[in-house]
């Protein structure tokens, strides 16, 4: 099951090592996926590019500034160039700043929409005259458990407020393109194991964890299972919704 041989996948972000993005990228190379490590980061993007072909993956680096239309373009004119084919997209590119809304600018707010939200809204918009005309299409994208609970453990104001109009943006998409073989999906990730998770206090993490009925952190493993399954075909009757991926800190 999950497998996506001669599959194509673009992972936004994918090239940081410090994310979910690697994760992702190298799950759906196991799963048979060619995949695409789009970045802004190039040291980065190699990193992952080597990480897949050591596992057998096939992947095709490009670098990448989610918040250019040019930028977005470009990568999926190369994409089609190497592979022909556009089958899965994974938003995962995405910022944070923690801050009160009365330390927060103008200046702050846009930076993290422009990545968080319009950044999205730009390689999603790049990518669907490709899977319309193919009649397939997987739209995954990462909003957080900010969004809905206002606020978590990193992100200020604008770091929820951004992760919500993913949500809502994703659920219109997968009315308007779900006739041309489309689905759109979200996944709603708690506190996951990662860089910044590790720099917290030993009081703060403590804070945290008592607050996660689990009793523990999400592994980025645990995101990228979830992410390849929806990426499926056996996901094809899924599309509109989120998943939260939190541990329980979160229910709805």
């Amino acid at each position: 099951m999950f497998k996506l041989n001669d599959r194509v996948a673009i992972v936004t972000g994918s090239g940081s090592p410090k994310g979910i993005g690697r994760t992702i990228a190298l799950t759906l190379a196991k799963q048979g996926a060619a995949v695409v490590i789009a970045d802004i980061n190039k040291e980065g993007i190699a990193d992952t590019v080597k990480a897949v072909e050591e596992i057998g993956g096939k992947a095709l680096g490009v670098e990448l500034n989610v918040t250019s239309k040019e930028s977005c373009d470009a990568m999926v004119d190369k994409v089609l160039s190497e592979f022909g084919r556009i089958d899965i997209l994974v938003n995962n590119a995405g910022i944070s700043q923690k801050v009160t809304v009365q330390e927060m600018t103008l200046e702050d707010i846009t930076r993290v929409f422009s990545v968080n939200m319009f950044g999205l809204f730009l390689c999603t918009q790049s990518v669907l005259e490709t899977m319309k005309k193919q009649k397939y299409g997987r739209i995954i994208s990462l909003s957080s458990v900010s969004a809905k609970r206002g606020g978590g453990v990193f992100g200020g104001p604008h770091y929820s407020a951004s992760k919500a109009a993913v949500l809502g943006f994703s659920k219109n998409l997968a009315r308007e393109v779900a006739q041309d073989g489309i689905t759109v999906n979200c996944v709603a990730p708690g506190l996951i194991n990662t860089e910044i998770w590790k720099s917290l206090p030993e009081a703060d993490a403590k804070a945290v964890i008592d607050g996660i009925p689990v009793g523990r952190p999400g592994e980025t493993q645990e995101v990228a299972s979830t992410i390849a399954f929806l990426a499926s075909e056996e996901a094809s009757y899924i599309t509109g919704e989120d998943i939260d991926i939190n541990g329980g800190s979160h229910m709805d």
